[in-house]
């Protein structure tokens, strides 16, 4: 390629000024008709022409390589219907088609879906043209189903983006007459107070088919709560409680049609975490002793938690003139908490407290029906537990889980985790330290004829016993010496780490369920973990979204617990099921945004493609495997690279330069063999063409 340049020798205002100046005074020669004015003129231009230096330069070039990004949707949207193999087949066709084409380097990259943003085409272009300068893309095909989630928005900003400027074509595939059912979630709660109603709003979309209503139903953790028939674009509101603690899962299933695209999208997931209100307490003193300090500061040294405290300081047997105002600031309101407000305390603990005309049988009678209905129960029994007055010898030793014997032990004993305790939630952290507790001082020797007994005293006796009594439930601890362990006693204890999870397994905590299957996704795996009382536990079944069934076999992790790490690729919600048992574990989103709308469509990409030059074409065909794609030009009209029955590349022209020759023109003894020539012509004509000689003497 050869072209010319100048190199100026005076910056451009002195060469300016010199030839305005030169070529004025060469005008007036000429204007007045003198001799030699156009060689003036001549020799001025000369001059400017040798200030200028002029250039000729002639570079080798050698052609480069246009590059043309081919993108393949391999997502799982792709996996549906004969998309997969009609995709192959396009990428086969177009691949054949640019490798006849001339100085074209062909780069494909396959797009999967591994994470929330759905299907990110763009994303992969960008990263497949990142080396490439904007003047060497020739082109961008994309093949897809059109379900793209990251196309620029704005336009031709929207195409400015890109990064360069040429056509970006998409070939899309699936068919015109899909049908497909989804459910689409409007407002969602993510935290919810246990015992409390929520809403949550959603509607179901539908693409193609008979818009008839369709059964939905709704449930929770598994269970069935709700049921009805919806239809198509009406928005919905159903009420959900929060029943417990920790994480509530309610699912929302429509009912699947024969012929549409797939069910991963007819069920759409709310994982709400619940929290617990301010947790009631009333606890229940029956004499002043130095343990019930134990119970208060751990109570309230939880914020979560609203205590109500009554210490019984005298008994009515005990009668000796002090006035009630001197003996307490308010008079005992029986009537109101066990009668009046019973239903609204979450916990009652019994501390040492026996009969004494207190609390009549009546009231007695409603802790009974309290407990049964869902309430929670804690007896810490001292020495008064044991006799006639004690909580076992009313209407309480009928869903008391053990009965006193009526002896005690008062000698010093290490309390223990028995096996059973060694699996149990509550005490099975204890254990690695159980060597190390500090002795308590006495036992209430008792009969355990149900419930669990995690933790025993001298002889196997029972020291902790819990139970289930048909809603509620109960922990009776069978010493009055934990305080023992708080005050640091020869070396003290976890006494915290003992009464805490006790408290936890009463409110029900999930994580302190002797009976539990858990799963948390990680790093494209599933944790199962299987939280048991047994000797041996059954393999879990694991639910994919698409409905797939396996099976997997959980090992050994420690006392009461089995555990499984095991690998999944489809992202959604997986079900695990053992038994009665259920659990949940969502890889990516609950409700992936890739199934979020799964029919074929051309609509998206067309804006930007129709910015940029190009088209988006529909390819498919009903029989798998066989597709028309266009043909494939190397260059269309400037700034339109589409037509009827074709797809054109822009052809940048591009070269690298190998070498450069100089070749000066005006420069050197070239410029000044021009200047003088010029000048000796000037002279010449001025003289009228003669050559003057010298006369004869």
């Amino acid at each position: 390629m050869t072209h010319f340049s100048l190199s100026p020798l005076l910056p451009w205002p002195w060469i300016a000024l010199i030839g305005c100046v030169g070529l004025a005074l060469a005008a007036v020669v000429v204007w007045t008709g003198r001799r030699g004015g156009w060689f003036r003129l001549v020799a001025v231009l000369a001059l400017v022409g040798a200030l200028l230096e002029p250039q000729m330069i002639i570079e080798e070039r050698e052609p480069l390589d246009d590059v043309v990004a081919v993108v393949v949707d391999r997502s799982a949207s792709q996996e549906l219907d004969q998309r997969k193999s009609q995709t192959d087949a396009v990428r086969a066709e177009i691949e054949k088609h640019l490798k006849n084409l001339p100085r074209l380097d062909v780069r494909v990259t396959d797009i999967t879906t591994h994470d929330t943003d759905g299907t990110a085409l763009f994303a992969g272009l960008t990263r497949l043209l990142a080396d490439v300068p904007p003047e060497r893309v020739a082109g961008t095909i994309l093949i897809t189903d059109g379900q793209v989630h990251d196309i620029p928005e704005g336009g031709k900003a929207g195409a400015q983006s890109l990064g360069f400027k040429a056509p970006l074509h998409a070939l899309v595939t699936g068919h015109t007459q899909e049908h497909d059912r989804r459910i689409v979630l409007i407002d969602s709660p993510r935290f919810g107070i246990v015992g409390k109603d929520l809403a949550v709003r959603f509607r179901m979309e539908q693409t193609g088919g008979d818009k008839r209503p369709v059964k939905a139903v709704a449930r929770r953790n598994g269970v069935v709560v709700a049921e009805g028939r919806i239809r198509a674009d009406e928005d919905i509101t159903l009420p959900i409680t929060i029943t417990h603690a920790g994480t509530n899962v309610f699912e929302i299933e429509i009912e699947a049609a024969s012929d549409e695209l797939t069910a991963l999208n007819n069920r759409a997931v709310v994982t709400v975490e619940g929290i617990r209100d301010t947790l009631k307490v009333l606890l229940v003193s029956g004499q002043p002793h130095i343990g019930e300090r134990v119970w208060r500061n751990m109570l309230k040294a939880d914020p979560g938690v609203d205590l109500v405290h009554f210490t019984i300081l005298r008994p009515p047997e005990k009668q000796d003139g002090t006035p009630i105002n001197e003996m307490a600031l308010i008079a005992f309101p029986t009537r109101e908490l066990f009668e009046t407000r019973i239903s609204q305390f979450d916990l009652i603990i019994f501390d040492r407290y026996a009969h004494q005309s207190i609390l009549p049988i009546a009231y007695l009678n409603n802790i009974v029906r309290y407990v049964r209905e869902g309430g929670a129960l804690l007896v810490a029994a001292g020495p008064e537990f044991r006799g006639r007055q004690g909580l076992a010898s009313g209407p309480l030793a009928a869903i008391l889980p053990a009965e006193p014997t009526g002896a005690v032990t008062e000698t010093p004993f290490k309390p223990a985790i028995s096996p059973l305790g060694q699996r149990h939630p509550v005490t099975r952290a204890l254990a690695e330290s159980e060597g190390t507790w500090g002795e308590w001082l006495r036992l209430i020797n008792a009969t355990a004829h149900k419930g669990m007994v995690p933790m025993t005293g001298p002889d196997g006796q029972p020291l902790m016993v819990l139970s289930r009594e048909n809603k509620g439930r109960i922990a009776l601890l069978l010493s009055d010496h934990a305080w023992l362990w708080a005050r640091n006693v020869n070396g003290g204890g976890p006494y915290l780490d003992l009464l805490r999870p006790v408290v936890h397994w009463l409110m029900k905590q999930p994580d302190l369920e002797e009976e539990a299957l858990r799963a948390k996704a990680q790093n494209g795996r599933i944790i199962i973990e299987r939280q048991t009382l047994a000797d041996e536990v059954k393999p879990v079944t694991v639910i994919d979204p698409a409905g797939r069934r396996e099976t997997v076999t959980l090992e050994a992790a420690s006392p009461g617990l089995w555990r499984k790490s095991h690998p999944v690729e489809q992202l959604g919600l997986y079900q695990l099921k053992d038994g009665d048992l259920t659990a949940f574990a969502s890889v990516g989103p609950a409700n992936p945004k890739e199934f979020s709308d799964v029919v074929s469509t051309t609509a998206l990409l067309e804006p930007i493609a129709t910015e940029t030059g190009g088209a988006v074409r529909r390819v498919s065909q009903r029989e798998a495997g066989t597709v028309t794609v266009p043909r494939i030009l190397r260059e269309g009209r400037q700034g339109h690279y589409t037509g009827s029955d074709f797809i054109a590349l822009k052809d940048n022209h591009g070269a690298t330069i190998r070498g450069i020759t100089v070749l000066p023109l005006l420069s050197g003894w070239h410029g000044l063999m021009a200047l003088v020539l010029a000048m000796v012509l000037a002279w010449w004509a001025e003289s009228g063409f003669r050559i003057p000689r010298k006369p004869l003497s």
